[in-house]
């Protein structure tokens, strides 16, 4: 704490002994002791704190970015399923709109696109899980569907 030799120790002592006196010079030395001890634990004490402060700051950034990132995650992830949810909906818009009130399966032309039933939409996610992309054999009652075709659009999840 302090920068003292041994020589200034020395000097200190000797005057320390001429001013107080031999018989309460030991008790001083112990009260002195006693309060520099305390002093210590307190400086001791202080940095810890500032080093737990510090700790809880560098806590509070990181739980910060954390947040951040769980934020931006579920935006995308929100984003995603709405997404997916839209393309059901048409999915299912499409299907509905195929069904004729008989049971049976009809073509159905939007927008000069070719719309399939729900069985040959069946069938071409089979096909287009099982290997590579290819066309479905169909009945000209059920329309066609080709998946490499550029002009037919084709939801894909």
């Amino acid at each position: 704490m302090f920068d003292f030799g041994f020589s200034e120790m020395m000097v200190i002592g000797v005057v320390a002994l001429l001013v107080i006196g031999p018989e309460k010079l030991p008790r001083v030395a112990r009260t002195i002791g006693a309060l520099m001890g305390r002093a210590q634990r307190y400086v001791a004490d202080v940095k810890a704190d500032i080093n737990r402060e510090i700790e809880l700051d560098e806590l509070k950034k990181l739980k910060t970015s954390v947040t951040e990132a769980a934020a931006t995650i579920e935006s995308s992830v929100r984003e995603t399923v709405s997404g997916l949810e839209a393309q059901a909906s048409e999915i299912n818009n499409l299907a509905n709109g195929v069904l004729a009130t008989d049971g049976g399966v009809q073509p159905a032309t939007t927008a000069g696109t070719e719309v399939v039933g729900p069985a040959a939409l069946a069938e071409a996610a089979v096909a287009e899980a099982a290997g590579p992309a290819v066309a479905p054999a169909s009945s000209p009652a059920q329309g066609s569907l080709a998946l490499d075709d550029p002009a037919q659009p084709v939801l894909k999840a």
